[in-house]
């Protein structure tokens, strides 16, 4: 009788499925999506510095500026590193580049972010991200 061995996903391979799901969230201007990849418990610092507490908070800031300052934006999301720092724990670094049509950030800008993935249960959810609006060069 054989039996398969299951690997464990890689960091990367984790933080790619995440990053993917937040940019289809955000690309379909659907900010309760966004904010479902988030634990109930998670934090999140805005580019401009806000703290938001809770699932529900992210999630109600997004659809905020997906209906408002990022309405039709498009957002590309690449992992550039990925680390494994105890067995259910990843801590990501992304860069996302925001294409916004209008409003206060109109054009093409980046921001680097860092965020906490947690493996619970059967899924990996954010805890904890703080992401950092890019200086123009």
């Amino acid at each position: 009788m054989s039996t398969t061995q299951l690997h464990p996903a890689t960091e990367t391979q984790v933080a790619t499925d995440v990053l993917a799901r937040l940019e289809a969230a955000w690309n379909a201007g659907d900010g309760q999506a966004f904010g479902t990849l988030y634990a109930d418990d998670a934090t999140f610092v805005t580019i401009r510095g806000d703290h938001l507490r809770g699932r529900a908070a992210i999630a109600g800031g997004h659809a905020a500026i997906l209906g408002s300052i990022y309405a039709g934006s498009t957002n590309r999301m690449e992992v550039l590193d990925a680390r494994r720092v105890a067995d259910d724990v990843i801590v990501m670094t992304s860069r996302n580049t925001l294409d916004a049509p209008h409003g206060p950030l109109a054009g093409v800008h980046a921001a680097m972010s860092t965020s906490v993935l947690v493996h619970t249960g059967d899924a990996w959810q954010i805890t904890v991200t703080h992401n950092t609006l890019e200086a123009t060069r």
